[in-house]
């Protein structure tokens, strides 16, 4: 059983690409007593090995990455606003009115755009730029916000962890929920040796499973991600990508990736052999670690196995309990299959 309390703290923590360190925390304060060894490296990922009851044939990694889209702060106006870009691929859309929180010291402001009253022409039904919101912290004047921001401070969402019999909704589900998964695989007893790669900066390039992947030199890595849902109306059902409820999400190729054909299957056939719903990803889009991990030193056999996710890199991710079940339960079963 997926333990939410622990899930809730991990997407809790502010941790956008770059600025991982609550996160790795909070897994280092849950895996010190459970692991072998525990390095983190130069740029911030957290390389974990966990010895099994037997050794592995095949060198195994397990990837999740850490950090959740944000923004970064880039200016503060004479008139005390704060100017920002984004940190990750983010839909300028669900800006407007949002909250955030900005730097070390989590001061709270919210995003603004030009009032409806005063916009002209098409204003008032475009999309804004970000050259055209900021961030109101309530400051008098530069000189006044200067006390609280700085340029290149972090800028995360603030959203709460909400949970009913059936789903959750949360920021930064993508790739916590990959993190927890990887946090109970080192917890428990493992029946062969295997490495697990909490990754930095995958919202931002991959860059570091690129890392992480050349350090362990694997055999076979499972990715463990969380995937875009659209099943939403007005979507045709070829395009919904994959849809909440119907299990743990294996891709065939991504735009840049394409995974090892025998692992998918395998993933497939286990899936069913242990009872859990197991969905394709039904579109050649997105792409997440996986992309670095595969084609690393002399190349690396890579399944993604992901959770169906709707609102996905806004403040409110919605998944189901029941999706989450079935991604933990292939994972701890593809432990055991692939390193065998």
């Amino acid at each position: 059983m997926v333990d939410y309390s622990l899930l809730k703290r991990l997407c809790s923590a502010r941790g956008i690409s770059g600025d991982e360190g609550a996160v790795r925390d909070i897994i280092l304060s849950e895996i010190s007593d459970f692991a072998d060894d525990i390095r983190t490296d130069a740029l911030g990922n957290l390389i974990v090995f966990k010895k099994g009851k037997n050794r592995a044939s095949r060198k195994l990694m397990f990837s999740a990455h850490l950090d959740e889209v944000g923004l970064m702060v880039t200016d503060i106006t004479s008139e005390g606003y704060i100017k920002f870009d984004e940190v990750g691929g983010i839909d300028r859309r669900v800006l407007p009115g949002k909250r955030v929180y900005i730097g070390e010291n989590a001061i709270l402001g919210v995003i603004g755009i030009k009032p409806v009253h005063l916009s002209k022409g098409d204003e008032s039904d475009s999309v804004p730029e970000y050259s055209d919101m900021y961030i109101d912290i309530g400051a008098a004047d530069k000189e006044e916000a200067e006390k609280f921001v700085s340029p290149g401070d972090s800028v995360s969402f603030e959203s709460e962890f909400i949970e009913n019999e059936y789903t959750i909704n949360s920021k930064a589900i993508d790739d916590r929920f990959g993190c927890y998964v990887l946090i109970e695989l080192i917890k428990s007893e493992l029946e062969y040796d295997a490495y697990f790669a909490f990754v930095v900066q995958e919202e931002t390039g991959l860059s570091g499973s690129k890392v992480a992947a050349y350090t362990v030199n694997p055999d076979c890595a499972v990715v463990i991600e969380t995937t875009t849902a659209a099943d939403i109306p007005e979507v045709d059902a070829a395009k919904q990508v994959c849809r909440l409820g119907g299990g743990a999400v294996i891709s065939v190729m991504d735009r840049r990736t394409i995974y090892d054909k025998e692992l998918v299957k395998l993933s497939f056939e286990r899936a069913e052999k242990i009872g859990v719903k197991a969905q394709y990803k039904r579109a050649v889009a997105g792409g997440n670690d996986a992309g670095e991990i595969h084609k690393s030193r002399g190349g690396v056999r890579t399944v993604a196995v992901s959770l169906a996710c709707r609102c996905l890199h806004s403040p409110s991710c919605v998944a189901r309990k029941d999706d989450c079940e079935s991604v933990l339960a292939l994972a701890r079963d593809l432990c055991v299959q692939i390193a065998k």
